[in-house]
């Protein structure tokens, strides 16, 4: 009794953390919009988000096309496609006003785009330092167009590779697995 006792003083002097205290979620994250505007995952929640880095200048650049087609198609449904510009691979254009008029000029992009940001490495954007520690290796774009999917949950549903096109039955498949959980 008297362990017992001791214990229920000590929790209460010092308290329990949680082991779920320190488990972020996509929510948690935000980028700067072309515009230079908050952009906030939060904003999302209950939704699911394909979060992409893409480049103008990249050989994969006509699933910009694809990317608008499955946010045309599913947004009503409660998909988010956010396009992040990266110049991680030496293939992005030089300013943010660039990017937002070559995407609108060319592919007539009307889902969120982020301002350029660094996807791999140290100097990631935190968004991606995260996606890496909780879901893996795999969530590291090795090259432009790395799809990540965000469950309603905040959490890595699935990732794709370039080369998988956004309008391909394989990941069509998972976005639709992901909206009706």
């Amino acid at each position: 009794m008297k362990k017992i006792f001791v214990l229920v003083i000590m929790i209460s002097l010092f308290g329990i953390k949680s082991s779920n205290a320190n488990i972020k979620v996509a929510y948690d994250y935000s980028f700067k919009d072309l515009d230079g505007q908050e952009l906030k995952l939060s904003e999302f929640k209950e939704k699911v988000v394909v979060i992409t880095n893409v480049a103008s200048k990249c050989g994969f650049t006509s699933q910009y096309e694809d990317l608008q087609t499955i946010w045309e198609k599913y947004q009503s449904k409660g998909l988010i496609v956010i396009g992040v510009p990266s110049n991680s691979f030496n293939q992005e254009l030089e300013t943010n006003e660039e990017v937002k008029n070559f995407c609108e000029a060319k592919f007539g992009i009307s889902f969120p785009m982020t301002q350029k940001e660094i996807v791999r490495g140290e100097n990631a954007h935190p968004f991606y330092k995260w996606a890496k520690e909780s879901y893996g290796t795999g969530s590291i774009p090795k090259w432009n167009f790395h799809k990540i999917i965000i469950d309603k949950n905040g959490k890595v549903f699935d990732t794709f590779a370039s080369m998988t096109n956004p309008t391909s039955k394989k990941f069509i498949k998972s976005i639709e697995k992901a909206l009706s959980q």
